[in-house]
């Protein structure tokens, strides 16, 4: 993508910082339409969390993209995303007879700026299937999660 290096350029971590992150599958493809194979990357969310790299408050894999509100525990947002794309894709790809690359190039990132943003932030995460017309409800999409709940 000839916009995946700017995403990276001046990119900086802070450990105890909230982002919001953004990673899209390579081509746009809906990969995770089939709820087996975003199940695979929802299990790669929650090892980064029970691995102590993050604390994920709030996170939704949509059909070709995935957004996940997260506290930077440790690492880097960087070596976090290769690890998660990575490992991903390493699940994903014999299932879908792929080889090679599953996402885009970069990811984009949101520093929050106060704790007041994080709540709207999670709201405008899980109900991102509804948005997209998926559901009719945000209870009905199976690939989503919040600390909330």
């Amino acid at each position: 993508m000839p916009h995946s290096k700017q995403l990276r350029s001046g990119r900086f971590s802070e450990l105890g910082r909230i982002y919001l992150l953004t990673a899209t599958v390579d081509r746009r493809e809906p990969v995770f339409a089939d709820f087996r194979l975003g199940r695979l990357l929802a299990a790669e969310l929650k090892t980064a969390h029970v691995d102590g790299i993050v604390n994920s408050l709030a996170w939704v894999v949509m059909p070709d993209h995935i957004h996940w509100l997260l506290v930077l525990q440790r690492g880097s947002l960087s070596a976090l995303m290769r690890r998660v794309k990575g490992r991903s894709a390493r699940q994903i790809n014999p299932h879908i007879g792929h080889r090679g690359r599953l996402w885009q190039d970069g990811f984009h990132d949101r520093a929050l700026r106060s704790e007041e943003d994080v709540l709207p932030v999670a709201r405008y995460i899980v109900a991102n299937p509804l948005r997209a017309g998926l559901v009719k409800r945000v209870g009905d999409y199976p690939l989503w999660d919040a600390v909330w709940l």
